[in-house]
């Protein structure tokens, strides 16, 4: 038997719409992580772009900032606009950057095309996620966010081994062409599958406070950039995330006394909403720095190429697709506070294996602390995220998911760049007098990086052997130190989740009782014929 329409909330197609989310966001998280792989072949001069270092950095850090800058306000112009709408304009800004990205003749068009890529990402993370708000009703919300954190933990895995398939048979280029053809197709589904939605009474705009929110976001993360290239005692590094933390207190000091806030951060006081926030900033603290440091181990000290590497990857992603559909059903059997706070743990354990890997560790090792790490975050940011669009009605869901992605690609970035800093400085202590005797350039390049040992070890004849040794061995001393951090912030993140994540999931809201409610809770501005 029908439900009536004044109590069916969930849209038809809402699984169908799902599946175009789901490509939608693959095709943003893919393009980071296939990046990575065809970083080395980009410096190439022959082969490549021949960039330089830095430039190969700003190829991803241009992507970041925009990316991070903007995410905030995209996500309230998709409140406002329409979702549909800015998941489609961002979708075709990413395909027409990522065409430019891949012709560019140049590390400098590249860089800018990079970051029009960043502007577009920033429109489809927030809208992917308040579409899955609008269009599914509560007791099935968490189950279909739960896929869409799945496709996430997929792109971040599968990105480097379509990177090294394409690079094995194609030009560097390849690596961003991939994207046009995926980006009109989910361009096409969208425009006939996705309902539009906005916010039906948005109020005035926030002029001040979106200004403010992009400005401050953007200090932050070009902070926290400089700090994981030059160290946080730089002036540069420490000064801009200075002056980023004071403008972001004066967005929160305006948002509270304006009437029509961006964000009514009044939401904070909420203790489900806080920790779940700070919860899915220190998980990507903690998993994203063990990324960094892994891709390194596996690829130098091991001698694995991008494909095998990116390989080991897949127990990760195996898990991510396995568990985080299931999470909502563990979260209703058991509550949100016990599945966050076992994710948490088992992600903490995942983290702590790599205290104990070296040279010469078995690699199943590798792959089965990876599948650990999956399991744990699949059962964190579905239930994470589900509570933070669960605080906010769902005409604001644009805001909410904003808040949600900003804080992941920030704990993100700022477990890079801690962790990568704490990496570089002990692997430096502990390099000793390995580098005695080359020339005053190659011994900066080799104490600079185990990368640049290995670069410095090629052109050093039957001195190269002792060199590439004591670079790994003191690279694994400092992971091991990095591996003990990450596993710290996952356990701050366990205490979170004891402490303030409630213990049963909250009861769903009454359904709406009539058309104009309908159309209120999911957000949607009713048209009369």
């Amino acid at each position: 038997m029908d439900t009536p329409a004044a109590t069916q909330t969930g849209h038809p197609r809402r699984w169908a719409i799902l599946g175009v989310l789901v490509i939608s966001l693959l095709v943003v998280v893919l393009d980071n992580t296939v990046l990575n792989v065809a970083l080395r072949t980009i410096a190439d001069p022959q082969h490549g772009l021949g960039a330089t270092q830095s430039q190969l950095e700003w190829a991803i850090n241009s992507y970041t900032l925009v990316f991070a800058g903007l995410l905030f306000t995209a996500g309230i112009l998709a409140d406002r606009l329409g979702r549909r709408i800015t998941l489609m304009t961002g979708l075709a800004i990413f395909g027409i950057a990522s065409l430019i990205s891949a012709y560019a003749d140049s590390p400098g068009q590249l860089i800018g095309a990079r970051a029009l890529m960043g502007l577009g990402a920033a429109a489809v993370m927030p809208a992917t996620l308040s579409i899955i708000a609008n269009v599914f009703e509560p007791r099935e919300r968490g189950r279909a966010i739960g896929v869409w954190a799945g496709a996430v933990g997929l792109g971040v895995a599968i990105g480097p081994i379509v990177g090294g398939l394409l690079l094995e048979h194609f030009w560097w280029g390849s690596v961003f062409l991939i994207n046009v053809p995926i980006v009109v197709i989910g361009v096409a589904l969208v425009a006939i599958l996705v309902p539009e939605s906005r916010d039906p009474r948005p109020g005035r705009i926030d002029v001040l406070g979106v200004v403010l929110s992009i400005i401050g976001l953007s200090l932050v993360t070009y902070g926290v950039i400089k700090g994981g290239e030059d160290g946080f005692g730089d002036t540069l590094a420490w000064g801009t995330l200075a002056a980023g933390v004071l403008v972001m207190v004066g967005f929160v000091l305006w948002e509270r006394r304006v009437a029509f806030p961006s964000l009514d951060v009044r939401l904070f006081a909420n203790k489900q909403f806080s920790a779940s926030t700070g919860i899915i900033g220190l998980i990507f603290f903690a998993a994203m720095g063990a990324m960094f440091f892994g891709a390194f181990y596996l690829q130098l000290v091991r001698g694995y190429g991008p494909l095998a590497s990116g390989a080991l990857f897949l127990p990760f992603a195996a898990a991510q697709m396995v568990f985080a559909p299931r999470s909502a059903a563990m979260v209703k059997r058991f509550g949100p506070k016990i599945v966050a706070t076992t994710g948490l743990v088992l992600v903490a354990i995942g983290l702590s294996v790599w205290v104990f890997v070296g040279a010469t560790t078995p690699i199943w090792v590798v792959a089965a602390a990876y599948f650990v790490m999956g399991v744990g975050m699949a059962n964190v940011m579905p239930p994470a995220t589900e509570a933070i669009m669960a605080s906010l009605p769902r005409e604001k869901a644009g805001v909410g998911s904003a808040v949600s992605n900003t804080i992941r690609q920030l704990g993100g970035a700022l477990g890079v760049a801690v962790l990568g800093a704490v990496l570089s400085s002990v692997y430096r202590d502990h390099l000793g007098s390995a580098t005695d005797g080359l020339p005053a350039g190659a011994a900066d390049a080799a104490r600079e990086s185990i990368s640049g040992a290995y670069g410095v070890a090629s052109r050093a004849g039957a001195a190269g052997q002792a060199l590439i040794q004591s670079a790994n061995d003191s690279f694994i001393t400092a992971m091991h130190y990095a591996s003990v951090g990450s596993a710290i912030f996952a356990v701050l993140g366990a205490l979170v989740a004891v402490v303030w994540v409630p213990g049963k999931r909250p009861a769903a809201a009454p359904a709406p009782t009539s058309a104009e409610g309908l159309a209120e809770e999911q957000g949607v501005e009713l048209v009369e014929a």
